[in-house]
């Protein structure tokens, strides 16, 4: 296996790069299925569906001995300029600024690897080429669709290139290891008035900083300290002119938790403390939420797996308030999702991810491509 995979190294380099010259943004990702029919073909993989006009499931045929196991790779990138350089992105304003060239590249390299077999898996292997991570989340779209039952799938493998591990280390934990979030849009309105005159309006701008205020206590006094949570404000506008009382704010933030409990009190709380500080200052304050991705969390018996897989390359990993719709799908069925260590100091590789100095050393994608073989082997 290992022999295989490392002959290949060349190869998925330049997969990787033609890939990373192509970033579409989520559903439009044209180019890139494009792209991954024709690779899946050359190496002999015939039944491939295409999902969500952008999307790709691919099934090889297993011994049926076992129940399905999917593997799945988001495909978009982000509407980040890329500096130049050789294989840089030839589509001005977006980058394949998190990994997703990589994460499509080890699913193809994970493809050729199977195509490779004297004989088929036990089961049958689903690879999903999934649009739309970045949004508006194309995992949940997938399961909407009924792509878990059409296949049978009972268990599911995914991995992430990431900046904070050391390359050639594979991280992960049982247990949540990334946040569900939400993005949240509070609306303060008063009445307009002189700004010399302010006892004849009602100030929404001295009402909103009331509210910031009011709003941080609500993971200090609601949420249990036994809980981690994130509430953070990051942008706000309002008002007309310096003379005049403002009749408007809005104040635009993001919310972050490691369980469905802590984030409903947070929801829960945010609708009460806006709306009733709001009023105290004779203003309306309303909320409204754009509930996005779930908790992601991993199932013990394949963290064992995993762990005992990489060996000496396993470490744990602490939790991180980053987010992933790779958790719509452990809604439904057992899965793993683990970190590809990508840092590399001498040779350059430390920016993080969303940043347009993100890059890699190609050579981790053997290592996960490895991974999810060992993986599938103990399955």
């Amino acid at each position: 296996m290992k022999t295989f995979i490392a002959n290949m190294a060349s190869e998925l380099k330049t997969l990787r790069r033609e890939l990373h010259k192509i970033p579409e943004s989520g559903l439009k990702e044209y180019k890139t299925t494009d792209f991954i029919e024709k690779t899946l073909a050359s190496y002999g993989v015939t039944d491939v569906k295409r999902v969500l006009e952008t999307g790709v499931v691919a099934r090889i045929k297993g011994q049926d001995k076992k129940p399905t196991v999917a593997f799945r790779a988001d495909i978009d990138a982000l509407s980040v300029e890329e500096p130049e350089k050789e294989y840089a992105s030839t589509h001005k304003g977006m980058m394949h600024a998190c990994g997703h060239d990589g994460h499509t590249t080890i699913l193809l390299g994970f493809a050729k690897y199977l195509m490779s077999l004297e004989e088929p898996p036990l089961g049958d292997v689903v690879l999903i080429f999934q649009p739309a991570e970045e949004g508006p989340g194309g995992a949940e779209l997938l399961v909407k669709a009924g792509v878990l039952e059409e296949y049978g799938i009972t268990k599911i493998i995914g991995c992430h290139m990431f900046p904070d591990v050391e390359q050639g280390k594979i991280a992960c934990k049982s247990g949540a290891l990334m946040a569900r979030n939400g993005e949240v849009y509070i609306k303060i309105y008063g009445k307009s008035a002189h700004g010399a005159q302010p006892q004849l309006g009602a100030d929404a701008i001295v009402a909103a900083g009331a509210v910031i205020g009011a709003v941080q206590s609500i993971l200090a006094r609601n949420v249990s300290p036994l809980d981690s949570g994130v509430l953070t404000l990051g942008k706000i506008s309002g008002g007309e002119a310096c003379n005049i009382i403002a009749k408007e704010v809005a104040i635009d933030g993001t919310m972050r938790a490691f369980s469905d409990e802590a984030y409903e009190i947070m929801t829960k709380r945010l609708e009460e403390v806006v709306s009733s500080v709001a009023a105290a200052y004779g203003c309306v304050g309303e909320v409204e939420f754009n509930h996005m991705y779930r908790v992601v969390m991993n199932d013990k018996e394949l963290v064992d797996i995993l762990e005992d897989v990489a060996g000496d390359c396993y470490q744990e990993s602490p939790a991180y308030m980053l987010a992933e719709d790779f958790s719509f799908y452990q809604q439904e069925i057992p899965g793993i999702f683990f970190f590809v260590g990508t840092r590399n100091e001498d040779l350059g590789f430390v920016c993080p991810l969303h940043n347009a100095g993100f890059d890699f050393d190609e050579n981790v994608l053997c290592l996960a491509v490895e991974i999810y073989a060992g993986m599938l082997e103990q399955m």
